[in-house]
């Protein structure tokens, strides 16, 4: 649970720098929960994807390819390579697709703030590309399923800050549960919850430090409590709402806002540690499944909560004012 009350001469390659950086740490006691110097700290901002991962091809931070949204032909799924976008209705969620590949799934012992939730680390494998959201689910695509009779007919509070490009929030897990499935009704296409790993997978974009940039958080690059610090971090500006969900840049990848801003609803049941999870990323679906996960951290959450590997638990009849979700589509062969 979290603890919050409920409501980037010749440079050295990267590779060589994690794994310095790495033994660095090992040596010093870090591993052991030791106590570290920050000045001493490598300032290592970039770590490379494991060998496995994938070259992302073509179109990756573009806009939507210039066609009518609609649902894709069997031709045109068929053709899509990761870094792709596509949109299948006016009102439908922009997707990227993300490549197939392997990852290191939660946090090392030495991270700072990380918690025995987040581990044992594990490799975890995905055989097929998938498709992400590249931004967290607005008002405007909740509020064009509510036109469609669809999402419980509810209609989520904005809190005063504006609906349209920013992403809804008050939203337990069932309501996001019924917003996927109106997706895959509207499109006749498989949309769905992420799964915790894809989640992962998907904000770490082949990284492997805290936060996709680097090891310190920044209110430059997400929207969360800057009044609070991470590690040998500065503060920064606490804004105290959500911003739109193109603010700022998008990772890798080319989604945005993995860090910060609203927390996402995710598939998975919740389980005290990674011991027996799916190894091949789907969502875990035993455990204690009237509480489900949730990831990313918030705009008024502390910086260590956005973490890649952070990870929280609510009960799913729950909604708080930075409850969001992200969507995931399967993609055919």
């Amino acid at each position: 649970m979290g603890e919050e009350g409920m409501r980037t001469r010749k440079r050295p390659c990267a590779a060589c720098i994690v794994a310095a950086t790495m033994t660095w740490i090992a040596s010093s006691g870090a591993a052991a929960g030791g106590n570290l110097d920050c000045a001493e700290i490598p300032q290592v901002q970039t770590a490379v994807a494991a060998p496995e991962a994938p070259v992302l091809l073509r179109v990756v931070g573009e806009a939507a390819p210039p066609r009518a949204p609609a649902p894709l032909s069997r031709p045109e799924e068929a053709g899509l390579r990761p870094g792709d976008a596509f949109k299948e209705c006016a009102d439908c969620p922009d997707m990227v697709v993300v490549p197939a590949g392997r990852f290191t799934m939660g946090a090392p012992k030495h991270e700072p703030a990380s918690s025995k939730s987040e581990r044992p680390q594990r490799v975890v494998a995905f055989a097929r590309p998938f498709a992400v959201g590249r931004f967290a689910v607005t008002f405007a695509e909740w509020d064009a399923c509510l036109a469609d009779r669809g999402c419980f007919g509810q209609r989520p509070s904005d809190q005063g800050w504006g609906r349209g490009r920013r992403p809804v929030i008050n939203l337990t897990w069932h309501d996001a549960d019924a917003y996927v499935r109106w997706l895959a009704r509207r499109t006749g296409r498989p949309y769905r919850m992420l799964s915790e790993a894809e989640r992962e997978y998907a904000a770490r974009a082949g990284t492997t430090t805290p936060f996709w940039w680097g090891a310190q958080a920044s209110t430059d690059r997400a929207n969360y409590n800057g009044d609070l610090v991470y590690a040998c971090g500065k503060k920064g500006e606490n804004r105290g709402r959500t911003l739109p969900a193109d603010s700022f840049a998008p990772n890798p990848f080319g989604l945005h806002q993995v860090h910060g801003n609203v927390s996402d609803w995710v598939e998975d049941c919740w389980n005290d540690s990674y011991d027996g999870a799916p190894a091949d990323g789907s969502a875990w679906k035993d455990g204690h499944c009237h509480m489900r996960v949730m990831r990313g951290g918030a705009w008024s959450r502390t910086p260590k909560a956005m973490r890649s590997a952070s990870r929280i638990a609510f009960g799913s009849d729950i909604s708080m004012q930075y409850f969001g979700l992200r969507v995931a589509r399967n993609i055919a062969p």
